[in-house]
């Protein structure tokens, strides 16, 4: 087993010599504009998945894969070559659903933007069910009453607003 780190540092470095090889060594026209998004190491080092993603139609995604297919054995001994290791992984070439994925949000996000869009027109004309504020507040004036009562009943006199109260008896 691999400290992760170190996995993950040659997962990196696969990455960069992978994508250095396609750019400039492997010259065959069927290859598209290829993008290495990923690569995965097994924590034994053993093996490596490289993801990828091919700018075009699916003629172009399908040359692309035989090129990356034919040429998969040239590619590891240039990766075991750059590495340095004692053992070269095996690897493999894994379309990335990348793009799928986001052209399948950017559709939610347009239909989430037409429904917003729908529902601000229908507030437009809208108007409250009941009163504009559905909270009942009580008057400051039945409250004083209320007390005023309440003291009376109690025994005590109370003073008219504005007059101390004479804590005298």
């Amino acid at each position: 087993m691999a400290d992760p780190a170190r996995a993950r540092k040659i997962a990196d470095r696969i990455k960069v010599t992978a994508a250095e090889y396609l750019e400039y060594r492997l010259k065959d026209e069927r290859l598209g504009f290829v993008t290495i998004t990923d690569v995965r190491v097994t924590n034994d080092l053993q093996h490596a998945s490289i993801f990828y993603t091919v700018f075009g139609d699916d003629a172009e995604r399908e040359a692309t894969a035989a090129v990356l297919k034919d040429n998969q054995g040239r590619i590891r001994s240039h990766i075991g070559k750059a590495l340095g290791i004692r053992l070269t992984p095996s690897i493999e070439f894994i379309a990335d659903a990348l793009p799928e994925s986001a052209s399948h949000l950017e559709d939610v996000m347009r239909a989430t933007r037409e429904r917003d869009a729908e529902l601000a027109r229908a507030r437009e004309g809208a108007r409250f069910a009941g009163d504009a504020d559905p909270y009942k507040k009580p008057a400051d004036e039945d409250i004083d009453e209320d007390i005023d009562d309440s003291a009376d009943a109690a025994g005590e006199r109370t003073a008219p607003q504005g007059e101390a109260r004479d804590e005298r008896r």
